[in-house]
């Protein structure tokens, strides 16, 4: 009995000894000391990001209509609004047309931006300038970008109608025809962001090592297989980076087609998840239901970054 006591009485003073060795490591760490640094940004962005996010999602399980307080009690809390947003045909004709619009404006940007990159890398002449001409529309505001093609695509005096008129063809509605709408706005989306792809794709190239190409050359390969073949599988970490960042921009291009197509009540065939929220939210006063459409978007837009996410994990990168 005595033995027990007296090993207790021994190991008790080195647990304590133990934790606060701990303790006064962990305080003078680097995380806690530089926390009053990152402690207060991050706190503010839990708030306003995740918190409205949750915000967000509380509000689609009421029935908020106008500026009337949503009613949070438990009876009132449902999926109601989910139902609604699934079973209505402007829900489903939007996400369709963010659907066309994420794989279409996707997959030619990141095409057409190779191919620049491509011809720039091989030195084309005069490549300073082709660079600098298709940056030049990264650097306007979307609401800029929008006005200048909604002159360009003007039924009367437009330089599109222009040159349709000028080969004897008939004006063409590039906007308010429905069938050819949403194309419209897809091309001049890729006006835009083509250069971007192009930066992306010039600075893999510039990346990789010479001797690959010499070694090609060597081997009597073509510049063509050479680039198929060799360069371009290389590639593969510019095209993900490109791709997330042109398809979250395709679910969330409120601000273009809104200023493209506002004088359309609803778009003439070009309305997405973004501005049926809008829509829906300050014209109808639907606050739930416009909140159960952003929930989805956040969804999709969980859908391509999550794998982006995972991909950089996996590849040691986060």
């Amino acid at each position: 009995m005595d033995t027990h006591e007296t090993a207790e009485a021994t190991t008790t003073p080195t647990e304590e000894v133990d934790w606060e060795t701990k303790l006064r490591y962990f305080l003078n760490s680097d995380f806690v000391r530089s926390s009053p640094f990152w402690g207060i940004p991050f706190l503010v962005m839990g708030v306003a990001v995740y918190g409205g996010m949750g915000f967000n999602i509380a509000i689609s399980l009421t029935d908020a209509r106008g500026l009337t307080p949503p009613d949070y009690s438990p009876g009132n809390l449902d999926l109601e609004m989910y139902t609604q947003v699934l079973g209505s045909n402007a829900f489903l004709q939007a996400t369709q047309n963010n659907l066309v619009l994420l794989v279409t404006f996707t997959t030619i940007c990141l095409v057409l931006g190779l191919f620049l990159a491509v011809l720039i890398d091989q030195g084309i002449r005069y490549d300073d300038k082709v660079q600098t001409i298709y940056l030049l529309p990264m650097s306007l505001s979307f609401v800029v970008t929008a006005q200048l093609w909604l002159w360009m695509f003007n039924n009367n005096n437009g330089l599109l109608n222009i040159i349709v008129t000028a080969f004897g063809f008939q004006p063409v509605d590039w906007i308010g025809n429905p069938s050819i709408a949403l194309g419209s706005i897809i091309f001049a989306l890729i006006w835009q962001f083509s250069g971007y792809t192009m930066v992306v794709y010039l600075a893999g190239l510039r990346s990789l090592p010479d001797d690959q190409f010499e070694a090609a050359r060597v081997d009597g390969a073509s510049t063509a297989k050479t680039y198929l073949r060799i360069i371009i599988p290389q590639l593969k970490e510019s095209s993900v980076s490109a791709a997330v960042v042109l398809m979250v921009f395709a679910l969330k291009a409120f601000t273009f087609l809104y200023a493209l197509t506002g004088r359309y009540r609803p778009p003439n065939g070009t309305d997405i998840l973004a501005t049926l929220m809008v829509r829906q939210a300050f014209k109808f006063g639907k606050w739930a239901y416009a909140a159960t459409i952003a929930t989805y978007l956040m969804v999709l837009a969980l859908g391509v970054i999550a794998p982006y996410l995972y991909y950089q994990y996996r590849q040691g990168s986060l």
